[in-house]
């Protein structure tokens, strides 16, 4: 390379003098993520010190904190989160795996879709908690039930969003199929799977968080472990600062659940960007 060449790369390349805007944002995104819960609780502090809360229903954070290390000691606190997050898995599984075999059946078969969707789309606005006696009837008032009521609440969510991917898939791709003689299956593993995983994974996080809501409800029938169930008893017998400790360890399995969703999809479809950066 000549001179003349060496130096009009050097004027025409990019220089990296510091942190791009894309770097900045996301350092931004952090730090706010960080500032806001913080300064909720210091208002939370505030206004129950002066006594604009009542201490009664909302107890100031440093108390929950101090029933929240007590909870930690003892230990009984780690097995219900363990029942919880086994009771939300063994649903979660049972619900989205037919949700994505259902969803891409209908969704690549006009005629299957035109048969079974107006079933489905009857049972879908029926509230799935509603669902539960019917369910402790059949299934009993054991782990069962609690893994079917989560498994029909995760199934709808999983279901029209993998419907709607395989839906939007553009024709061309199943017409080149067709037009190759492609098998159903070749058909559903190279095109439709792939195609609808965005939508899939995004079933996926709204499912779990739906996992979660249903089996912390449903732990206050038939159990004396989960999360759910001590925030029941938490409330039966007034202990407030013990219910928001509750409280907080199912937002943060919440949390928790939606992170570890996300960090499976930038593993199996790097090439989707999210908004958690």
């Amino acid at each position: 390379m000549t001179v003349q060449a060496r130096s009009l790369v050097q004027i025409t390349a990019p220089r990296q003098t510091g942190p791009t805007l894309l770097d900045r944002m996301r350092r931004s995104s952090l730090l706010m993520a960080i500032l806001a819960p913080l300064a909720i609780l210091i208002v939370w502090e505030c206004l129950t010190r002066v006594g604009l809360l009542d201490q009664r229903f909302f107890p100031a954070p440093s108390s929950i904190i101090v029933s929240l290390f007590a909870l930690v000691e003892s230990g009984r606190v780690f097995i219900d989160a363990a029942w919880t997050i086994g009771r939300m898995l063994v649903g979660f599984v049972f619900g989205a795996v037919p949700g994505i075999v259902f969803g891409i059946m209908l969704g690549l078969s006009p005629t299957v879709r035109a048969f079974l969707q107006p079933v489905i789309a009857a049972l879908y606005p029926v509230p799935k908690i509603a669902l539960f006696p019917l369910i402790m009837m059949i299934f009993g008032i054991g782990e069962a039930s609690k893994w079917a009521i989560v498994a029909i609440a995760v199934f709808f969510q999983v279901f029209y969003s993998t419907l709607a991917g395989v839906v939007n898939i553009d024709r061309i791709y199943l017409d080149v199929a067709s037009n190759f003689k492609a098998t159903r299956w070749q058909l559903c593993r190279t095109i439709a799977i792939p195609g609808a995983l965005p939508f899939i994974f995004t079933g996926c996080q709204l499912g779990i968080g739906m996992a979660l809501v249903i089996v912390v409800i449903a732990e206050n029938f038939g159990t004396q472990v989960g999360l759910g169930y001590l925030i029941w008893q938490s409330w039966q017998v007034f202990e407030v600062r013990d219910m928001f400790v509750y409280l907080l360890m199912v937002s943060l399995l919440g949390y928790g659940s939606q992170m570890a969703i996300l960090r499976l999809q930038r593993a199996v479809i790097p090439w989707k960007k999210d908004d958690a950066g």
